[in-house]
């Protein structure tokens, strides 16, 4: 039953950790965005 419970834990912890990646990977990507945005705004 231990061994179900660590392994189970392991799983749930390891999955938020890979969310997490891709979350700020998609946050990033959008911020890059936005800051090309205000550089072309501002050299006009």
């Amino acid at each position: 039953m231990k061994r179900f419970v660590s392994l189970l834990l392991l799983a749930t912890f390891s999955l938020a950790v890979l969310t997490a990646c891709n979350t700020m990977e998609g946050l990033g990507k959008d911020v890059k965005k936005l800051g090309q945005k205000v550089e072309d705004k501002a050299s006009n």
